[in-house]
């Protein structure tokens, strides 16, 4: 993300956005403020931001919370990002990182942002499930199609095993919808900023249970879940009612997390 210049849609220093790395920087200066009013940074706030690029949205927050942890994998743009004091720099593949650590040496809870790139969206929720209760709030921007599976309730084509999964932990909040022109280069699709907000008292069951649960769940969307559940279960000698007459998305968040907490 580039720093936004008071007024301006474009930063005086030039990066070549890398393919590779999905490189779409922030540039909407009116977007930026918008995004950091959302997050309401606080001085003392142990935030974290995934991707920081050129700083359009670094810069703002460690104004207003003195300190940053920003996590950068183009070392160019880690490079940069060191000569500014006010920001630990960890340039590492976000996926590698240990976000429970982090908070231990911070010696409280995250506040996690960022702007997301698209190839890797969806590993890096699921990467950060694992540190949810180290979390306070997480604001990601993300492709808005993905954004709508993650808020999407039963019923709705969009609802899935994203929208299971991250429910489970989090309370999931649309909060501002972005237009392929704030940034630079513009991507092919519209993009939306998310609030997740992770439950105090999470139902408690294996992750990885659940994953494989939803994962034979929605492998036939268009069938009855005994065609696609239903081996799955009987696998596990399941004895319970669970009602296999309908398809996956139909069930609520509650009966999966209920049913993956008896197999």
């Amino acid at each position: 993300m580039p720093t936004s210049n008071s007024g301006t849609r474009r930063n005086s220093v030039k990066h070549q956005p890398r393919k590779r790395f999905g490189q779409h920087f922030l540039v909407d200066s009116a977007v930026i403020e918008a995004i950091v009013k959302a997050i309401d940074p606080k001085p003392g706030d142990a935030l974290v931001e995934i991707g920081p690029g050129l700083a359009a949205l670094t810069q703002p927050l460690v104004e207003r919370c003195g300190h940053l942890t920003v996590i950068e994998l183009d070392r160019d743009l880690a490079a940069r990002l060191r000569k500014r004091p006010a920001l630990q720099v960890i340039e590492a593949d976000v996926l590698t990182v240990d976000f429970a650590a982090l908070a231990a040496a911070r010696g409280q809870r995250l506040r996690v942002v960022g702007n997301l790139p698209y190839n890797i969206s969806t590993p890096t929720l699921f990467h950060l499930l694992g540190a949810a209760e180290h979390v306070i709030d997480q604001h990601f921007m993300l492709q808005k199609e993905v954004v709508e599976r993650m808020a999407a309730s039963p019923g709705r084509k969009d609802y899935g095993r994203l929208s299971v999964m991250l429910q489970w932990r989090y309370h999931i909040e649309p909060v501002l919808d972005v237009p392929p022109d704030a940034f630079d280069p513009p991507p092919r699709v519209d993009s939306a900023v998310v609030r997740m907000l992770p439950w105090p008292e999470p139902a408690v069951l294996e992750q990885a249970t659940l994953e494989s649960l939803l994962a034979a769940a929605f492998s036939m969307r268009r069938k009855l879940l005994r065609h696609g559940l239903g081996p799955w279960l009987t696998t596990r000698d399941y004895k319970g009612s669970f009602d296999l007459q309908r398809r996956a998305e139909e069930v609520p968040v509650a009966e999966y997390i209920a049913l993956a907490q008896t197999v």
